[in-house]
């Protein structure tokens, strides 16, 4: 291929586009830029982005040759289809053109290499139409270098064009940003890659294999540029020739289809054979965190093929697809997306763990031993059908003696709408519902109106402490004061020595505020009763007692040795976090519009 004389070049130097025809997978920013060359509307700036590898930098030297390109005659124009036989096309593809500068900003990121620019700018190109500037990865630059080319970058000379080339669009200011006209180079497409690779193979005389490339295609994650290394390196690893096998063991890989075997095994329970194929694919050279992170991608074409099936992959060879729709029948949603979340877990633990194939057998062994679990609605589903009548229903029982922020009504009227709504949510005999529930879609606060009527007893009080988010004097309220007497504008109260000295006055301006009435808040010497924060700690020990001889959560201690009750709902409580996430989800959504603003 290479005569002893001739010093061998890369095939991501050798085979660098020098058309746009030849840039594969951006033929929507080929076709923009025709269309602006062709109308006269050329920018005075553009930047390029992308990951790593997919054409930046070439895409620039192409432009700048479409700008400069004068035809083989002399009398050409720009064009996207330079002739690359004039003297400006020649020199731009060697990079000896003196009108065409390129600058590397992640080496020159001051404003001194930025002055020579702002200098140069003032004089007219020696030989070409126009003088360009190509800097590459520009986000390197400084703070104070951009602010110094700001000016020239918004009022160039009609000579010159600047292009930029970044993998960090993010970090540009936005106010170079819009100065610039932008184009995205897009992740190029598995499949025009393989069949780029395999005509670079031809030309090369090498042999190589579709599945073998595939592999490279993957691995490169659609850049171009690192397709092309892994495929000069898999040539010379394979002497001309480039496998399947070969290509795994220099990247290190599992086989695909062993991985589609250990998700099938692990997935079914069947741990030692998982474990078997697991060590099988690590003595073979494959690393443990690429065979996780081939399982993930294995559990994503399945929930794929099992939501669409003709969203799976068709390169795939037919054994595979037809294991694939097998699997995908057989294997729950829910089953697939706990999968998913083990494996993504387990993945961070095996790269940090001091023995990788330790940690991921760990992983497949957890979860090997909950595959064949129920979800959670299958085994409330099965509970409900076997547990005693008269336990599970759909009624409230008494509600707590609580105060929260978006808790309705007094304690003795809590509405039991939200449970109408549900009439499937199972309840405990003392009427807390451990399941999540609907929330009532009415707000009976009253948040908007300015004024508020006077709270008919203390927890209504605090309440509305809440409600107008004076939270320090709600919890003061709730924490710290023990109620002796209340009635409507009058409230007697004894209070601990941790209470503020101001609190009386403080909530009599509030009161005053939200009612339009004035209050006497008088501090008594008599014990009182319990704070509302006790009471509350009271119930929530009584519910739990309560909840511990329900029949239905003595099936599921039953059901799962070793579980423990970890916390109680009661209906109010899931209303309050409902609506409190509710209001969270308005604020963030609030904040976005903001900021797009």
């Amino acid at each position: 291929m290479t005569d002893g004389a001739t010093p061998y070049r890369v095939l991501a130097r050798k085979y660098r586009p020098q058309t746009f025809d030849a840039l594969i997978g951006q033929e929507a920013m080929v076709r923009t830029l025709g269309n602006a060359i062709a109308a006269g509307r050329l920018a005075h700036a553009f930047i390029l982005t992308g990951v790593r590898g997919v054409g930046k930098t070439t895409t620039a030297r192409l432009i700048a040759r479409a700008l400069n390109c004068i035809g083989p005659d002399g009398t050409g124009s720009p064009t996207t289809n330079p002739c690359g036989q004039c003297d400006p096309c020649r020199a731009i593809a060697e990079s000896r053109h003196v009108d065409v500068m390129e600058m590397d900003a992640a080496s020159r990121t001051g404003v001194d290499d930025i002055r020579e620019i702002i200098d140069g700018v003032q004089y007219a190109p020696v030989s070409a139409r126009y003088k360009i500037y190509i800097i590459d990865e520009v986000h390197m630059l400084s703070k104070n270098a951009f602010n110094a080319l700001l000016k020239t970058l918004e009022e160039p000379p009609e000579h010159v064009k600047f292009l930029f080339a970044t993998t960090e669009i993010r970090k540009l200011p936005v106010t170079v940003l819009s100065r610039c006209q932008r184009f995205d180079l897009r992740r190029v497409d598995a499949d025009a890659l393989v069949a780029h690779l395999m005509g670079i193979c031809e030309k090369e005389e090498a042999k190589a294999d579709t599945e073998a490339l595939a592999m490279i295609a993957r691995a490169s994650e659609g850049s171009v540029r690192d397709a092309l290394s892994l495929l000069d390196q898999a040539i010379a690893h394979g002497a001309g020739t480039v496998d399947a096998a070969q290509v795994r063991d220099m990247l290190g890989l599992a086989d695909r289809a062993q991985v589609l075997d250990l998700t099938r095994s692990v997935m079914a329970g069947k741990l030692p054979e998982a474990l078997a194929i697991l060590r099988g694919q690590y003595d073979l050279g494959a690393d443990p965190a690429v065979v996780l992170s081939d399982m993930l991608d294995s559990i994503h074409w399945l929930t794929r093929l099992k939501i669409a099936p003709e969203a799976g992959e068709t390169a795939a060879p037919e054994a595979e697809r037809t294991l694939g729709a097998e699997m995908a029948k057989t294997l729950s949603m829910p089953h697939l997306t706990r999968a998913w979340q083990m494996l993504l877990k387990g993945l961070d633990e095996v790269r940090m763990a001091p023995t990788p194939i330790a940690a991921a057998e760990m992983v497949l062994i957890r979860l090997a031993y909950v595959a064949d679990l129920p979800s959670p609605a299958e085994l409330i589903k099965s509970l409900n059908k076997s547990a005693p009548s008269g336990h599970i229903t759909a009624t409230s029982g008494a509600a707590p003696a609580g105060v929260g922020p978006t808790a309705q009504g007094s304690p003795d009227t809590q509405p039991t709408s939200a449970l109408a709504q549900n009439q499937s949510a199972p309840t405990l005999s003392g009427g807390a519902q451990i399941l999540a529930m609907r929330p009532d879609s009415e707000d009976e606060t009253g948040a908007d109106t300015p004024k508020h009527p006077m709270p008919t007893d203390f927890v209504g009080l605090v309440r509305l402490f809440h409600l107008e988010k004076e939270a320090v004097l709600a919890t003061m309220l709730k924490d710290r004061v023990r109620l002796v007497s209340y009635r409507p504008g009058c409230i007697t109260v004894s209070v601990d020595e941790d209470a503020p000295p101001d609190l009386a006055r403080r909530v009599q301006a509030c009161l005053k505020q939200w009612t339009g009435q004035d209050w006497q808040f008088v501090i008594s010497q008599q014990a009182g009763e319990a704070s509302l924060h006790e009471k509350e700690l009271a119930h929530k020990a009584r519910v739990r007692e309560e909840a511990l001889r329900d029949p239905l959560v003595v099936a599921v201690m039953d059901a799962f040795p070793g579980a423990r009750l970890a916390e109680v709902r009661e209906p109010s409580d899931l209303a309050a976090m409902a609506a409190s996430e509710t209001l969270a989800l308005l604020e963030t959504d609030a904040e976005g519009e903001e900021i797009d603003q």
